[in-house]
């Protein structure tokens, strides 16, 4: 008998290691050919994750998938998947700047509403038109209104942390259009992360009674954060000249922490982890703790997504899509982007910015990423999403993501002084009996 067959706990310790020396190594082989081809290292390291699932790997001799990522080892890697990824929540949390929402704040307002809302819109249209397809998964009937509210939850995301580094490689981070795409961005992450804990409350809870006694929990624990949390993390802060090597440790043990929690009430995971991030210290005692901690668990967390994209990876299947599957995965494709570019263009056409920076805009909000994956496998955990619509939705973010960096290559390059001007400023309320000129 193989140790495999015996179930021996070395065998899968050493196997679980040997799995992720081999996804660290294709990860940045594959993000060194995404730079090469400007797209952003989250686009190398989807693809590579896709790459040593059934989609590529599963069609060479030998079932390899199985080979490298055992059923037995797989649990293993989902939790140092998990890991990577409640750090990486905590850090998108900490990097949300609250200053980009100082401004035109009517415009600001006004654009995020509909880059919000008509992705919604459409997301739930599509889900309509999608039920039917996939209103059961693993044997078990979905609940139209959960699966809908999901779908646009969805459609309506923006990846924050892959956005802010396509502006800062593009140069436009201090323009209008790169600060105002910035402050949407943070919104549509504070919004959807909101919703999708909705979502989770729907889902996991039992009955109405169930579902109030989360939403309850769930206000406690943020008015917890808010008013105890936060102020004894900033008085911790101003003491912790002598505890500097240790916030690494703190920050994480509080993300984690704060991430039980979430989950314990009947929410997800992440939205603790997120949240804890939000609560962290700003203002003077920001620059101690981002050299102290953020930049080792960025590090850290670095280190540890490549397993996450490995264990999305394993769940798509793109041997497996029917021609309904490929007829769907278009049809999400192009209502994702209808939805963020229509959006998006239309509302920022009627603040009164000029057409070009109106598509810079969109194209920047099309951008999903990182985030869109852990939103997609929340659903996949809650059992929303079948294997095939799985795989549509993340090709959707893959596509929606790699066909930003070209398309905003030619936006900028048709720069004209119209276009790079200010985005136009609001007028102030004008007392009665005024005019204006």
């Amino acid at each position: 008998m193989s140790l495999a067959q015996s179930g021996d706990s070395e065998w899968v310790l050493t196997t679980a290691i040997g799995g992720i020396a081999l996804v660290l190594f294709v990860a940045v082989g594959f993000v060194v050919l995404s730079r090469r081809l400007r797209q952003p290292a989250v686009i190398g390291e989807i693809t590579a994750g896709i790459c040593l699932g059934p989609s590529l790997l599963g069609l060479l001799p030998g079932d390899l998938p199985e080979l490298f990522f055992p059923v037995e080892v797989r649990d293993y890697l989902g939790v140092v998947a998990q890991l990577g990824l409640l750090v990486f929540m905590f850090l998108i949390g900490w990097e949300f700047d609250y200053a980009t929402l100082h401004g035109r704040r009517r415009t600001t307002a006004t654009i995020w509403f509909c880059a919000a809302a008509l992705p919604m819109a459409l997301g739930i249209g599509l889900a309509a038109m999608l039920f039917g397809a996939h209103d059961t998964v693993n044997g078990e009937e979905l609940r139209f209104l959960d699966f809908a509210l999901f779908m646009g939850t969805a459609m309506s995301i923006a990846a924050f942390p892959v956005l802010a580094r396509i502006i800062a490689d593009r140069g436009i981070q201090s323009t209008p259009v790169g600060t105002l795409a910035l402050a949407l961005a943070a919104l549509d992450d504070i919004l959807a992360w909101c919703l999708l804990a909705i979502v989770v409350a729907l889902v996991t809870a039992t009955g109405a009674a169930g579902f109030l006694g989360v939403v309850g929990w769930g206000a406690v624990y943020i008015v917890a954060m808010v008013w105890v949390v936060r102020p004894l993390l900033g008085r911790l802060v101003r003491h912790a000249t002598a505890a500097t090597p240790y916030l690494p440790m703190l920050a994480a043990g509080g993300a984690l922490g704060s991430a039980y929690v979430t989950s314990e009430i009947g929410l997800h995971a992440i939205f603790g982890a997120f949240v804890f991030g939000l609560v962290m210290p700003r203002g003077p005692e920001r620059e101690l703790m981002h050299r102290a901690a953020f930049i080792p668990l960025e590090h850290l967390s670095r280190l540890l997504l490549p397993v996450f994209f490995v264990v999305t990876g394993l769940s798509v299947d793109l041997t497996a899509l029917t021609a309904t599957g490929a007829l769907h995965m278009v049809l999400i494709i192009l209502t994702a982007c209808a939805g963020k570019l229509g959006g998006v263009l239309l509302s920022a056409r009627a603040t009164g910015m000029s057409w070009h920076q109106s598509t810079t805009l969109g194209l920047l909000m099309n951008t999903r990423g990182l985030t869109e994956l852990v939103i997609l496998n929340v659903g996949l955990g809650l059992g929303l999403l079948s294997t095939e619509l799985f795989t549509a939705m993340v090709m959707m973010a893959l596509v929606t993501t790699a066909m930003t960096s070209p398309l905003l290559g030619i936006a900028l390059r048709r720069v004209t002084p119209e276009a790079a001007a200010p985005v136009p400023r609001e007028r102030a309320p004008v007392p009665a009996g005024r005019a204006t000129t």
